[in-house]
């Protein structure tokens, strides 16, 4: 709450003394009153995928909706084996903050964001943030994203802005991870120094304004998409730096498949991009 300082003329009234004889001190005519000012909220919704991930969902949410009073979350889970669905269903019992969406099966985490985006800007979210279930993503950030957002379009969550920034994870996966992201710049043309990132905070503009149905990728490759897409549009993209923790609970969905699909995805980018180039204006 942000408070304005008032002034409230009030009569002069005399002081008396202890004898009970009046004084020639008087309170001041002008007391200070603190009057609230309204703060505009933007409505901001986190879309979280989750496929057993019941260790972490329950912690994970109540520190979501404890950052800002704005937040909503909305869990996409992909029918887990192990109940995170119905825990799911039982926070979003408990608040109106909290909202399910099943799907039928594991079905990509490519779709499960492009339906949670679609679901989250039904729900009339000014900002929709994507983040992990498993905790390498920190809540705490959240404020530091709305912030952000005040001059962006999309805020993406750096693990290689302020050198690398990567807790736990084996040499092989760091590795894989930091040259997929040079390897996708010296490609595409993107100054995004973290460009598989899957820590990021959307505006409502910019997803509107991207075609979701066309978005395809999974794994990786969304991530680079919807980044390329965004700078495409003109959009205004920032970073910053966070502290990336491996998982706390559950197992990693990385797969070879993710990876090729990463490395034919920034070529397909870049040729799309010439061709349109060469196209008359106007047509797709």
């Amino acid at each position: 709450m942000v408070y304005h300082l008032a002034v409230v003329s009030r009569p002069p009234r005399l002081v008396r003394r202890l004898d009970g004889k009046p004084s020639n001190f008087s309170v001041p005519t002008a007391l200070p009153t603190l009057k609230p000012k309204k703060r505009v909220l933007l409505k901001a919704v986190v879309v979280i995928p989750t496929y057993n991930e019941r260790d972490n969902l329950e912690r994970l949410a109540r520190l979501i909706l404890s950052q800002d009073a704005s937040i909503s979350l909305l869990v996409v889970d992909d029918n887990s084996p192990d109940g995170t669905g119905a825990l799911a269903d039982r926070l979003a019992a408990e608040t109106d903050r909290v909202s399910v969406l099943h799907r039928a099966g594991k079905l990509g985490l490519g779709s499960a964001y492009r339906e949670g985006f679609k679901l989250a800007l039904a729900m009339g979210a000014d900002l929709v943030v994507q983040m992990d279930a498993d905790f390498s993503h920190d809540p705490a950030i959240l404020p530091v994203f709305f912030q952000k957002m005040q001059e962006c379009d999309l805020v993406i969550g750096s693990r290689y802005l302020n050198g690398i920034s990567v807790v736990n994870w084996p040499l092989r996966r760091l590795m894989l991870s930091y040259f997929a992201s040079f390897y996708t710049r010296v490609i595409t043309g993107l100054s995004i120094s973290d460009c598989t990132s899957g820590f990021k905070c959307f505006s409502r503009s910019a997803l509107e304004a991207i075609d979701l149905d066309r978005i395809r990728s999974d794994g990786y490759s969304f991530q680079i998409e919807m980044n390329y897409r965004c700078v495409e549009r003109g959009f205004r993209v920032a970073e910053v730096p966070i502290i990336f923790i491996d998982r706390h609970a559950g197992t990693s969905k990385m797969s070879k498949r993710i990876v090729r699909e990463a490395v034919l995805m920034v070529w397909k980018l870049k040729l799309g991009s010439l061709v349109g180039r060469l196209l008359p204006k106007g047509r797709p």
